[in-house]
């Protein structure tokens, strides 16, 4: 089997889908997954069905971390139009999240105040890839792999990804902001 395959597999199991193995299927959107939050509760990504989100994978010891002051004003701004932040710690680049989910949770409340949810720490590339990453990173046009800390992807209220930003691209650029204007829930 390929990799690509496998992952595919991973995917279907991990979303919790109830297809067998044998099914040609895939997850339709990002609705199918359930995690773990940083406070260690189960939560299925289908609880934010009908709200415009912003998936952004993190890291507390990045050159990028001031970003969570940015996503927290983003969250603030938004938020009362159905909008959600899903932050996802990762020490996938250079160890620059090294932290436990307590610590993590903790530093990014008192560093930056952020009230926007928060994930358990997860793997957004290489072989050990979480199943939604994976998903992510293998749609048509929003394909490959995660460059850096605080790679955003932005998905309609449909569950549709519609945008795709690199870790440069400021949460409160003009050009996310847009976009995000276009998809908020009316």
């Amino acid at each position: 089997m390929k990799r690509r395959d496998l992952i595919l597999i991973g995917i279907l199991i991990f979303a919790g889908t109830g297809h067998a193995m044998g099914e040609k299927k895939m997850s339709q959107s990002i609705y199918d997954f359930n995690l773990k939050t940083i406070d260690g509760a189960q939560k299925n990504l289908g609880d934010f069905k009908g709200k415009a989100l912003l998936i952004v994978n993190t890291a507390s010891r990045c050159g990028f971390t001031p970003q969570y002051k940015s996503l927290e004003a983003l969250y603030g701004r938004y938020k009362k139009r159905r909008f959600e932040v899903l932050g996802f710690p990762a020490n996938n680049f250079m160890a620059q999240e090294p932290g436990t989910e307590e610590e993590i949770k903790k530093f990014c409340e008192l560093k930056f105040g952020v009230t926007f949810p928060m994930f358990a720490k997860i793997s957004v590339k290489g072989s050990d890839i979480h199943p939604l990453y994976a998903y992510l990173t293998s749609l048509p046009g929003f394909e490959g792999d995660i460059t850096w800390n605080f790679n955003k992807f932005l998905v309609s209220p449909e569950g549709r990804v519609t945008a795709r930003f690199d870790s440069k691209k400021d949460p409160l650029a003009p050009e996310v902001t847009s976009q995000i204007e276009e998809i908020l829930p009316a």
